[in-house]
């Protein structure tokens, strides 16, 4: 059985951060060495969308699972405004991405080795951390997505040097303009320096059980 999720709503000093939601999954054999998995859902879900994958990833890690901050119409939550599917507004990216390493930088403090993890709009988020710092990260799984390459996050290339990425997609994915899908997959493979393992699944906006399965071995080896 997998170790249950705890509710925190992170307590800081700095009002910006009071608000920030999270579920956590510790082993009972967590410590200060356990690697941290921060895991950030798509648009118009929440903190508990992505727990039944969670729950088949190597439970030697420790998981949070974090509520994005800005509402969508009809329920949920995403990361960022837009202007269009997968177009983000620079401004409203880059409040996320301060809010999010402030609450890194209180909840897991370093050395914490951490990775994140992010699923559509949640890999947008996720891109746009490792390429604002890439040192704070030990690396990223990057689902059904694409990275903020024109919304003023750095991008220059060999910026994710020797960085493990996982990059999963579905063949069938037709959410996310092809035109971006092709731009991110072409910066990670052939610009970006990172130690890449690219997957593609015969599925479409979503997550299957085999590429979990691919996930759970790919981090297993790395933590």
């Amino acid at each position: 059985m997998a170790p249950y999720f705890t509710q925190l709503v992170h307590f800081a000093s700095s009002p910006r951060l009071r608000g920030v939601i999270a579920l956590w999954r510790r082993s009972p054999k967590s410590g200060p060495q356990t690697p941290l998995v921060v895991v950030l859902h798509g648009r118009g879900a929440d903190e508990h969308d992505l727990l039944p994958v969670v729950d088949r990833l190597p439970s030697k890690c420790t998981y949070a699972s974090v509520r994005a901050f800005v509402g969508v119409d009809g329920g949920g939550f995403t990361w960022f405004e837009n202007r269009g599917v997968a177009r983000p507004i620079a401004k409203s990216v880059r409040a996320s991405v301060v809010t999010l390493r402030a609450w890194l930088d209180e909840a897991a403090p370093r050395p914490t080795r951490c990775y994140v993890f992010g699923f559509s709009a949640g890999m947008m988020m996720a891109g746009a951390l490792v390429l604002d710092d890439p040192r704070r990260f030990a690396g990223a799984i990057l689902l059904s997505g694409v990275l903020p390459l024109d919304s003023g996050i750095p991008a220059d290339p060999g910026r994710l040097s020797a960085m493990p990425v996982f990059y999963g997609r579905g063949v069938l994915d037709d959410m996310i303009p092809a035109p971006l899908v092709a731009q991110t997959a072409a910066y990670l493979r052939d610009l970006s320096g990172a130690d890449l393992t690219l997957r593609e699944y015969s599925h479409g906006h979503s997550i299957s059980l085999r590429e979990i399965q691919d996930i759970a071995a790919w981090l297993s080896e790395r933590s």
